[in-house]
């Protein structure tokens, strides 16, 4: 009755005190009037005084203690004055993971083929280690392949330097790290990022092979983990090239006395990896590999 008399009251004036009014104003004000009284008749015909602990966050209503403190969207987006704990939790973690990924996709999906090349990030630039890498970024360059590295120091930057010295293209994956520097200056595709398996599923999805020259725990890692994925079949016709049999013939000896002699590694398993000191030869292995992928692609 309350709001009923209300809006008998609003179409009164429309028609009594207003009547001086053109027609169209006349219309206009009477369809306000009975806006107003729908909108009141949503409330349930509830005094203002008895809604006022009902809060709406978006098609959520909200009542009683629920709708103390709710504050709106827009008030907790905009106000930078709140918490920021909420950064540091794990489903926000997943989205930055999440943006990784797609940011890594986005980046390298266009990629010509290519072989990720990785060594130690000490290597000097006098050092014949960095002439090496030099040369192996400079040979697959020219055999059409990019040259994907971790995009830092030493024999990454070597790698990267002898493709783009060659005209090919070079890319650099790097990882936050605290104490390593940035991306050399011989990259033409660099890309961050925060999390090592991120960074790891973008070397092998996007690498025709592997070549691994003398490194650190870095370096064994890749390759360890190269060589997991191949023998599980996780990923099929993709070669580990070990350049340097001085430097990996103690591995791959203890490899074939002592893991392989244990039964912890089958015999045929050793074949995953080639041994060599030929730039050449190196070359030979990846192109076959590629061949055979393309057979099966």
């Amino acid at each position: 009755m309350f709001d009923g008399g209300l809006a008998s009251l609003a179409t009164a004036r429309v028609h009594g005190v207003n009547s001086e009014q053109s027609r169209p104003d006349r219309d206009a004000a009477e369809a306000a009037a009975q806006a107003a009284a729908a909108r009141d008749a949503g409330t349930g015909n509830q005094p203002l005084e008895e809604r006022r602990g009902e809060r709406m966050r978006g098609p959520v209503m909200l009542r009683g203690d629920q709708a103390e403190g709710a504050g709106t969207t827009d008030q907790r987006l905009l106000d930078s004055r709140g918490p920021s704990d909420w950064v540091h939790t794990d489903p926000w973690r997943v989205q930055r993971i999440q943006a990784e990924f797609v940011e890594g996709f986005g980046a390298l999906s266009e990629l010509p083929r290519a072989v990720s090349v990785f060594g130690s990030a000490r290597t000097k630039r006098d050092h014949p280690q960095y002439a090496t890498a030099q040369r192996i970024g400079a040979a697959l360059a020219q055999e059409g392949f990019a040259v994907i590295t971790g995009g830092g120091p030493g024999t990454m930057e070597a790698a990267n330097r002898g493709a783009k010295e060659a005209d090919g293209l070079s890319v650099g994956l790097g990882i936050e790290l605290p104490f390593e520097q940035g991306m050399n200056q011989w990259v033409d595709l660099g890309v961050n990022f925060r999390y090592f398996f991120v960074r790891k599923t973008m070397f092998v999805k996007y690498s025709q092979a592997f070549v691994c020259l003398p490194g650190g725990f870095g370096t064994l890692d890749e390759l360890f983990e190269s060589l997991t994925l191949v023998q599980t079949k996780k990923v099929t016709k993709f070669p580990v090239v070990l350049f340097g049999t001085e430097y990996w013939g103690g591995l791959v000896d203890w490899i074939r006395s002592s893991v392989a002699a244990a039964g912890n590694i089958s015999g045929s398993d050793l074949d995953l990896i080639h041994l060599t000191d030929d730039v050449e030869d190196m070359i030979s292995v990846v192109h076959d590999a590629y061949k055979a992928w393309e057979e099966v692609h």
